[in-house]
């Protein structure tokens, strides 16, 4: 049963010890220098990341977590994984790896790690009228309190593979 379990997930997570990805998803078609693309929208963060090959052999690819909509309103937070740092032991569930190849650069390509924490959530106590409800002059401590309580996102990249020789 291990080595079907093993067998079933990409070489690079078997190799680094991480465990398998909640999405599964094949690796996405390859992308053209400056080209900038959607690698995946979180709805409930009112967000996006974008991603672009830069053709800098310093920084060969840059992503970015853009806002979907003026409008939106969040029920879930995106936070740097740097700081954030997840791993299964604070919380954080593995969600997904996206795999970009390079267009120009055959050998190389972008992966983006999205890691989720998900949020306990409680309804407000009760009063004594037996109602959830959050008075004006508890409404800062409520505020704080539930800024623990929103499910979190965090995503990390890295580019593997063979720099292309400059043309």
């Amino acid at each position: 049963m291990l080595c079907l379990a093993l067998a079933a997930l990409p070489p690079s997570a078997v190799l680094a010890g991480e465990p398998a990805p909640e999405i599964e998803r094949p690796v996405a078609p390859p992308q053209a220098v400056g080209a900038v693309h959607s690698l995946r929208t979180i709805p409930e963060a009112c967000a996006r990341i974008e991603g672009v090959f830069t053709g800098d052999a310093a920084e060969p690819y840059r992503f970015a977590v853009v806002k979907t909509s003026p409008n939106c309103q969040p029920r879930a937070r995106f936070v740097d994984a740097a700081k954030a740092k997840p791993d299964a032991a604070g919380g954080w569930i593995f969600n997904d790896v996206i795999r970009i190849p390079s267009a120009a650069c055959p050998g190389q390509q972008a992966v983006v790690k999205l890691w989720r924490k998900p949020a306990a959530v409680a309804p407000p106590e009760l009063d004594a009228q037996g109602r959830s409800r959050i008075y004006l002059q508890d409404s800062d401590k409520t505020r704080a309190a539930a800024a623990d309580k929103v499910p979190m996102f965090a995503a990390a990249m890295s580019v593997e593979g063979e720099a292309c020789a400059a043309r």
